[in-house]
């Protein structure tokens, strides 16, 4: 069967778009997807994302890490999506999608992708950082030696613990700054450094502003690939009205074999 694919990068994460709307997509198998997501061998890509229909929705985002199993929520690629969902014809003054954490709005607005992420609760301290869920599950350490820093040596110690070994934990060294924030990203499923996490950047903006770190509700974030913003208000139990902003684009596309 031969099928479209579409890579799609949003500040350096970067994605296999496949339209399954028709549902012609007979489900992958983990060893497909790690393959096609091989960057010597394959596509390359940190993850795989169907597109597919939703009776109640504008689509449904299916997402898979590079490990070829199907992941919690990835923010650059819910971004990358609504961009791919636009260029396939799907044009929305806004957009309501469904993935694996709840429902997201989406818009596009002077080159940028916002989409807007879950209700989060406050973060809790743990294993000598902070733990935050943002539609995946991610540990904060705050750093000033990002540069310097064995990110993958680091965040293996934290990512296989005891405590977070069984489920998993994506690990973000953050440096506040006066400029917002500078950060770097391990990414479970990857089992490597990205050069961007949208929940990662989320999580990192939100842990931020409630150690004290920054004030400002709109923080600007600048990871290995590129910049994004995170705008939010706070509630008592959490943070509601959370909105992740910046690029996506597509990379090229081309014909599968499977």
């Amino acid at each position: 069967m031969t099928v479209s694919f579409y890579k799609y990068q949003g500040t350096g994460n970067d994605f296999i778009m496949i339209d399954n709307r028709a549902n012609i997509m007979t489900p992958l198998s983990e060893s497909t997807i790690k393959s096609l997501c091989q960057r010597r061998f394959g596509i390359g890509a940190d993850g795989l994302i169907l597109l597919e229909d939703h009776p109640d929705y504008d689509f449904r985002m299916v997402y898979f890490n590079s490990d070829g199993k199907e992941s919690t929520m990835c923010g650059n690629g819910g971004r990358c999506l609504v961009k791919f969902a636009w260029d396939i014809g799907i044009k929305k003054e806004e957009y309501l999608f469904l993935a694996v954490d709840g429902e997201h709005r989406a818009y596009l607005k002077d080159g940028r992708v916002y989409l807007k992420m879950i209700d989060i609760t406050f973060p809790e301290e743990k294993e000598g950082g902070w733990f935050i869920e943002t539609g995946s599950p991610h540990h904060i350490v705050f750093s000033q030696e990002l540069q310097k820093l064995n990110l993958v040596e680091e965040a293996r110690r934290i990512r296989y613990n005891d405590h977070y070994s069984a489920e998993g934990v994506n690990v973000n060294f953050v440096n506040a700054n006066a400029h917002g924030l500078d950060m770097r990203t391990y990414e479970r499923g990857v089992e490597d450094e990205t050069f961007s996490c949208g929940t990662g950047v989320t999580a990192a903006a939100l842990v931020s502003y409630y150690t004290g770190k920054l004030s400002q509700k709109e923080i600007p974030v600048q990871t290995r690939g590129g910049a994004l913003s995170v705008t939010f208000e706070v509630g008592t139990k959490g943070f509601e009205n959370i909105w992740l902003i910046g690029p996506a684009e597509q990379v090229f596309n081309g014909k599968l074999e499977l």
